[in-house]
């Protein structure tokens, strides 16, 4: 009957067989529980007819029940071992031959699409991450929230919606939930009730269980982009314009120091990792991230992540630990993916120390505050140091500041490069050499406005003329509007 999949059973089908015969038969001619209630016979024509939405309602939790009946009959007939050397098109096979058998058991019959999708989310059952699987396939897709079994939110092109995809109930979702995290070695229970991960693909995962997150498991995906977006394709996207880019290849290929900053999803990552294309390929650069993003296309890289503590809180090896042995590795380049504690105080020694031309992301909303947080990040780390030293460490080691940020229409936009020019008395000097600047908001909400220049002359044009960058001074001079 079945395949080599097939568990050795003396009667297969019994153990389905005893699950509620009554609603088995009643379910190809009924609207989901009209055999069970006889009491409200009435009512259903004038509901079907008045609300159709409910109708539709109803046959998706019927569909959801035969779905929830078909994973257990296949949890009860798969010889799960022997899976894992199997093709997709032969575990596809297998699904399809059982769920036949089992709907011909129960008297069950579906149509030609309800079918196709109930094999598609069968083997995303036994194989994927279940109903998170078809948005972690859309590439338009960026962000998943989950917010309990029955709210699922996405990110696409910048605007959050309520997806029609929902978990089955809780016990479902936290089943998802230690699929994810057994994976990477990890756990996740009362006793432990939060978790960052990694998906196979890259994508960003975090989790956080009952009794902490109160209406049900709460979950955040960050999708990993398989295609790397170039300083060219965030031209054409508006999210600078062609004279940034040139002095931005300018400023990494003469090995400036460059912070990204920005908020959350404001695509400092994105940033990052297109200004990483203006490095010299002969160039060693070591790579340090919470978790592995950076797409670095040069041949001579050396990646490095941190790790968090086990079960018994131990073996953690954090940033501050990747970038001390780092500084041992004979780097040209330091990339941090992000700079948010104690590390701060070493990526900036390693900046004033030979390593020029390395970068790192923070968290701040705009340059002047991008330079304050750094001053209370090395606060954090518990060193005592004058202000204006640590003003002065600070001014000597940065020397350019791109801040990017997510807009209120879900655009992004690189809204200002800034350069830190040196130290007038206690206070770091800047000078904003372009800028975004906003000038209305269309009716249905999208943000006018242009990128400019503010005038001002860089301050390492020398440079970049000694580097043989001859950058114009044309690229200098503010937009006007005709």
């Amino acid at each position: 009957m079945f395949s080599r999949y097939k568990k050795n059973q003396v009667s297969e089908a019994a153990p389905v067989q005893t699950k509620a015969p009554a609603k088995a038969t009643a379910a190809p001619n009924a609207v989901a529980g009209k055999a069970e209630q006889p009491g409200r016979q009435a009512v259903p024509k004038r509901a079907a007819q008045a609300a159709p939405v409910d109708k539709e309602k109803k046959r998706k939790e019927r569909l959801g029940e035969i779905k929830l009946e078909m994973h257990r009959a296949l949890l009860e007939n798969l010889n799960l071992a022997a899976l894992d050397g199997a093709t997709e098109a032969e575990l596809r096979e297998e699904i399809n031959e059982i769920t036949t058998e089992v709907l011909q058991e129960k008297g069950i019959v579906l149509n030609r699409d309800e079918r196709r999708t109930m094999i598609a989310d069968l083997y995303d059952e036994v194989k994927g991450l279940g109903p998170l699987e078809p948005l972690l396939k859309d590439e338009s897709i960026s962000d998943i929230l989950v917010n309990g079994p029955q709210q699922i939110f996405i990110e696409q092109n910048g605007k959050l919606s309520l997806s029609d995809v929902t978990f089955k109930d809780e016990k479902h979702l936290m089943r998802i939930i230690d699929k994810i995290v057994s994976a990477v070695g990890r756990r996740v229970d009362e006793s432990n009730p939060y978790v960052d991960a990694r998906l196979q693909d890259g994508s960003r995962f975090n989790a956080m269980v009952p009794p902490v997150a109160i209406d049900g498991s709460l979950v955040s995906i960050r999708k990993f982009k398989k295609d790397k977006l170039g300083i060219d394709d965030l031209v054409d996207f508006g999210a600078f314009t062609e004279e940034m880019a040139v002095y931005l290849q300018a400023a990494v290929a003469t090995r400036l120091n460059i912070i990204v900053s920005g908020g959350t999803g404001s695509g400092k990552t994105t940033t990052l990792n297109a200004l990483s294309s203006f490095i010299d390929n002969a160039e060693r650069i070591l790579t340090i991230e919470d978790t592995a993003e950076l797409q670095l296309q040069q041949s001579h890289v050396g990646r490095m992540e941190s790790r968090p503590p086990n079960v018994e809180g131990k073996g953690a090896v954090t940033p501050r630990d990747c970038l001390k042995n780092a500084l041992r590795m004979r780097p040209d380049r330091i990339i941090v993916g992000e700079t948010r504690g104690e590390e701060v105080i070493d990526m900036l020694q390693a900046m004033n120390t030979g390593h020029d031309g390395s970068m790192t992301t923070i968290h701040a909303n705009s340059a002047r505050d991008g330079v304050a947080r750094l001053e209370n990040m090395i606060a954090m780390a518990g060193i005592e140091m004058p202000l204006k030293a640590m003003r002065a460490q600070i001014s000597s080691a940065v020397n350019l500041i791109v801040q990017a940020s997510r807009l209120q229409d879900g655009s992004r936009r690189m809204t200002s490069i800034t350069e830190i020019t040196g130290m007038e008395g206690d206070v770091i000097s800047m000078q904003e050499i372009f800028r975004f600047q906003r000038v209305g908001l269309t009716p249905d909400n999208k943000i006018l406005g242009h990128f400019t220049a503010t005038g001002v002359r860089s301050a390492f044009s020398e440079r970049f003329r000694m580097w043989g960058f001859d950058v114009p001074s044309s690229i200098y001079e503010p937009f006007r509007e005709e």
